[in-house]
């Protein structure tokens, strides 16, 4: 039975994580967000594409995704301990590798962030704070989701001292890490974007050498 239970919660969890406001976004703009941009679905790719309306959007809805993932699990199976992190951590899968987009999904900062809401709003709050400051600290915002995936469960497991919970929310650190792999070779070679994007997207695609008629027509595009 236990077992039944963590399936549900797994499969819950991850067929959430597969809804991406990204991928809708982008279409309304008539793109592929797959194969635009950056080519990563989530809120910073729609940032650069869409607007920022689609970002903030995208941003909360991919939170509310996992922060529902989260909390209806442990609804539906209150006597089971792991049901929050199962569903959490299969979520943040989901929305790094949807089946229902080839595969090919986001980061996972946003999903992350709802699993820590799911757990304490205060938590959330605090390593909301942590993750901006690494972002403008190192002008990256891509370090931010890496780190974050093993403070957080470091954080859970201080406080609650639930060790097969903690280990379930360390899963998703390691294909975080690997989605961000080519993010560490960018740094490496100086061709990152950095946090600057988020005012001066010209300078910034100029800098790294993106600046072409194909982004200013999809800057121009956008909202």
């Amino acid at each position: 039975m236990v077992i039944f239970k963590a399936f549900a919660c797994i499969l819950l969890g991850y067929l959430l994580g597969n809804f991406s406001p990204a991928f809708l976004f982008g279409k309304t703009k008539g793109y592929d967000i797959r194969k635009e941009g950056s080519g990563n679905v989530g809120a910073t790719n729609v940032f650069l594409l869409v607007g920022k309306y689609a970002f903030f959007m995208t941003a909360i809805l991919d939170i509310l995704k996992a922060f529902a993932s989260w909390k209806i699990c442990q609804l539906l199976f209150p006597n089971l301990v792991t049901a929050g992190p199962l569903a959490g951590a299969a979520c943040i899968v989901g929305h790094l590798y949807p089946v229902f987009l080839r595969f090919k999904g986001g980061k996972g900062l946003a999903s992350l962030g709802g699993v820590v809401l799911a757990w304490s709003w205060k938590w959330f709050l605090m390593l909301l704070a942590a993750a901006i400051i690494i972002a403008f600290a190192t002008r990256y915002v891509c370090l931010a989701a890496p780190t974050m995936s093993l403070v957080f469960p470091a954080c859970f497991c201080w406080q609650t001292h639930l060790l097969a919970s903690t280990l379930i929310l360390l899963v998703p650190s390691v294909p975080i890490f690997y989605k961000h792999w080519e993010n560490f070779v960018r740094i490496r070679e100086g061709t990152e974007m950095r946090t600057s994007f988020l005012w001066n997207k010209e300078a910034e695609l100029k800098r790294i050498g993106k600046w072409n008629e194909k982004a200013i027509e999809q800057l121009n595009n956008r909202d």
